[in-house]
């Protein structure tokens, strides 16, 4: 039987960058456990190695690949976001979707009151439901 089922980000190089960015926006979240490439190892010395952080009461897996790839992240995946006020999923819908063009814009569409779909700076994509 499994242990765990988590969500895991690969980042190429800003894995810390968009840990520290989600941490920022989400109260009561926090960084668990980070570890580093040292010198001679496979990644950029000081980058993370592996990382595990929880969003509210999500934890998620992050790492900074050493390997270039040919894919990022896509829109199929998603953190579903419920959100308590008006003011946050504006507060929230604003940061996470700054200078970027939503999947679907803020609006009633019908099974809340307001809800997004947007990708962040790092490509990672959002849905955030105002009940």
């Amino acid at each position: 039987m499994a242990q765990s089922v988590q969500p895991f980000l690969m980042f190429e190089g800003q894995a810390e960058a968009a840990m520290r960015f989600y941490l920022s926006l989400i109260p009561g979240s926090e960084i668990l456990d980070i570890t580093r490439y040292g010198p001679g190892e496979a990644g950029d010395e000081g980058s993370v190695n592996r990382a595990s952080f929880r969003l509210k009461d999500q934890v998620v897996l992050c790492i900074d690949s050493p390997v270039h790839h040919a894919f990022t992240f896509t829109p199929s995946f998603s953190f579903f976001v419920e959100c308590e006020s008006e003011a946050e999923i504006l507060r929230l819908s604003q940061a996470l979707g700054e200078d970027r063009e939503p999947f679907m814009p803020l609006a009633d569409y019908g099974f809340g009151r307001k809800f997004t779909w947007i990708a962040d700076r790092y490509g990672v994509a959002w849905q955030l439901n105002l009940k």
